[in-house]
């Protein structure tokens, strides 16, 4: 399938909505919570627009979700032991999640636009979640094992899998899966509004 060529007009205001969208959603979904943290809403219009838009789009939304992220009472707990891992973590997360889904996207959609829509969406909460992780036992791992055994969990591990990001990961990922049919129509309707 070819890729939609979108004039920088269009381009531009995909994007601002998006960027609207996505600080809308990021504001509503603090509010939604499964354990200590909120779940991420997110993830479904960052993987829209690096599937609309390009990859870099992609990375562009997961920069401001990161922004807003940051700004969250979530990551309170975090600033407090390590802010430069803090913004680290929150900003990677965001920004790999993004350009990861614009890049699993552009692979899948040579061939087939609904697998790279499904994989698209798939992508994005895995690295955003991964990422964490990764960034949790770099920069916070004596604390989240503070945490874990105040909790009565054994271990950092079990307690940041069952505890930190379990339920909100599923959450996260299933949405995203749920709702991918939604995202390939959006894409199918963004591709028909290109200008040739």
């Amino acid at each position: 399938m070819k890729t939609s060529k979108f004039s920088n007009t269009q381009k531009l205001v995909i994007l601002a909505l998006l960027t609207a969208i996505v600080v809308i959603l990021q504001l509503f979904g603090a509010m939604i919570r499964f354990g200590p943290f909120s779940v991420s809403l997110v993830l479904m219009p960052i993987a829209i627009g690096a599937a609309l838009v390009g990859v870099y789009a992609g990375g562009w939304l997961g920069l401001v979700f990161g922004c807003i992220v940051l700004m969250s009472p979530d990551t309170n707990l975090f600033w407090a032991i390590n802010p430069v891992g803090t913004v680290t973590v929150v900003i990677l997360k965001g920004v790999l999640a993004g350009l990861a889904a614009g890049a699993a996207y552009k692979i899948f959609a040579r061939k087939n636009m609904t697998a790279a829509a499904i994989a698209a969406a798939a992508v994005c909460p895995i690295v955003n979640t991964g990422v964490f992780l990764i960034g949790a036992y770099v920069f916070f791992l004596p604390a989240i094992t503070q945490w874990g055994a105040a909790a009565g969990y054994a271990s950092a591990g079990t307690y940041i899998i069952f505890v930190m990001v379990g339920v909100n990961f599923l959450f996260e990922f299933c949405l995203n899966l749920v709702l991918s049919p939604v995202i390939v129509r959006l894409i199918q309707y963004g591709l028909k509004m290109k200008v040739s």
